[in-house]
């Protein structure tokens, strides 16, 4: 109806082209225009300005002959003021766009290696869209930004790569541990020394307690009852201390069997043995 009327109508963030008689006479931005086509007057096609996007996956290999595919995205969108020159130079943008970015992933990624190419992705992106805006430009395009959204090694290197990097965190791990074991048997190796150390210092005095009460109670024995002798003394200390240790061992319903020499000879044996080592114990000090 409005080609009837000689009206057209052009949509926001589009632009319409114009011809006369088959040549270009105007760009007409958006709004209502009248198109008088008995005049020799028509549309050549509309062109969108909005931002458009253009992944492109590129197959290459890096400096290590590793395979990588490479994404790149690149948004660009066309200039008004050159919209003549982007309708009618180029056929087919998006496929120019890709070739540009072909163009120069395979000129970059060669020079580096895999580990290379990942920590450089920036640098990538930034020498494609160089390119593609020096290009473009002549075709009344603008570049607004090239991102590389991926790259994408074979499966079985990108296997490799995690089986490299589980290695080297479990080769840490063995360390931490083994250092952890090591400390950990200094540790009780200082314990079990130092326990035996107060093991040995307390059965030291242990002995000079039992030691020193003895003697106190000869001493004690013979001031208060006259006519006996140290030796008297010690004979009955140690006859009661055996027959009360007798009966301890007898008393505990759970105590294991233990099988003493008895009889009078026996506990004068054992008298004679507890009085010679408290002797020397003492002429020692």
């Amino acid at each position: 109806m409005g080609n009837l009327f000689c009206c057209v109508q052009v949509e926001q963030s589009t632009v319409v082209i114009k011809e006369k008689f088959g040549k270009f006479d105007d760009i007409l931005e958006p709004g209502c225009h009248c198109l008088p086509w008995i005049l020799g007057h028509q549309i050549a096609g509309h062109l969108s300005l909005r931002l458009q996007q253009l992944d492109v996956r590129c197959e290459t290999k890096t400096k290590d002959n590793v395979f990588v595919n490479v994404v790149a995205s690149v948004q660009y969108r066309a200039l008004a003021d050159k919209a003549s020159d982007a309708f009618y130079k180029l056929s087919n943008t998006r496929s120019q766009i890709q070739a540009y970015v072909f163009d120069v992933i395979r000129a970059s990624v060669p020079k580096l290696t895999l580990d290379n190419v990942f920590e450089q992705k920036n640098e990538i992106a930034k020498a494609v869209e160089d390119e593609l805006e020096k290009a473009m430009s002549a075709y009344g395009y603008e570049i607004v930004q090239t991102l590389i959204v991926d790259i994408e090694p074979d499966e079985h290197v990108k296997r490799a790569m995690n089986e490299i990097n589980a290695a080297a965190r479990l080769r840490v791990a063995a360390n931490e541990k083994a250092e952890a074991e090591k400390i950990l048997q200094i540790k009780r190796a200082e314990g079990e020394a130092e326990s035996k150390y107060l093991s040995g210092l307390g059965i030291a005095r242990q002995r000079q307690a039992i030691v020193d009460g003895l003697r106190d109670s000869v001493l004690a024995f013979s001031t208060n009852v006259p006519g006996t002798s140290a030796k008297d003394v010690m004979d009955m200390v140690l006859v009661t201390q055996y027959f009360d240790t007798m009966k301890e061992i007898g008393a505990a319903s759970k105590s294991s069997a233990v099988f003493i020499p008895h009889g009078p000879g026996a506990v004068r044996d054992v008298a004679t043995q507890i009085r010679d080592g408290l002797l020397q114990a003492s002429a020692q000090q």
